[in-house]
């Protein structure tokens, strides 16, 4: 069952969206030419909206009228303490938050998509994330978050599966990651069920965010 912080993968996914800087020690060691020396090429993401479906999910882009259920969702206590989102996150942050997901797909840097099983319901979102050429985390990023209303219904996993498949199949990139801290059992253990591997040989990333120093810890998937 999805835990009350399971929606929460943090990293340059949520940081990004402010263009804060959370590495305290530099680039990861993951970057290492020696550990990966061909990188994934930069995909192109298709001009029009994304729309995916299956395992009962249907994941979609951002809309205006999301606005006030994306506010509900991401105003609580756990995004606010695994995420450095606007705390509260009430409609300017909504509106903020809405403008850089936009701009962020036309620049082909950010795909994110809102998990519903209607097709207009916003649950959470899900998301890929440094799909430009410069990637802090060594690869393509997928990060997720499920309002805490919509947990336990393993939202976080199928849509993490659905958007995987994606990645690997439709934009052929090769390798994602996720970044997890290690206390954070709920989102490990979605990780682990969506067939992510913890890379122990990639030393975990220090993070300071929100008067909180934390170590995030590398998650990835090879298709």
């Amino acid at each position: 069952m999805e835990g009350a912080q399971q929606a929460l993968v943090q990293g340059e996914l949520y940081v990004r969206e402010h263009g804060e800087s959370y590495v305290r020690e530099g680039a990861p060691a993951e970057q290492d030419p020696d550990l990966h020396p061909d990188p994934d090429p930069v995909p192109t993401l298709p001009a029009t909206p994304v729309v995916l479906r299956g395992d009962g999910l249907v994941l979609r882009e951002w809309a205006e009228g999301d606005l006030p259920a994306m506010a509900e969702l991401f105003d609580e206590p756990g995004i606010a303490h695994r995420t450095p989102l606007a705390s509260p996150f009430d409609l300017a942050a909504a509106r903020a938050y809405l403008d850089r997901a936009r701009s962020t797909r036309a620049d082909g840097t950010r795909l994110q998509l809102v998990v519903t099983e209607d097709g207009v319901t916003p649950l959470g979102e899900v998301l890929l994330a440094s799909l430009g050429a410069e990637r802090p985390a060594g690869a393509v990023t997928l990060g997720y978050a499920i309002g805490a209303a919509h947990r336990g219904r393993r939202l976080a996993l199928r849509a993490t599966r659905l958007l995987t498949e994606y990645a690997h199949t439709t934009l052929g990139l090769h390798r994602l990651r996720l970044q997890i801290e290690a206390d954070n059992a709920a989102s490990t253990g979605v990780a682990r069920a969506a067939g992510y591997r913890l890379r122990a040989d990639v030393p975990p990333t220090e993070v300071t965010q929100k008067g909180r120093t934390y170590t995030l810890q590398v998650w990835e998937h090879e298709g």
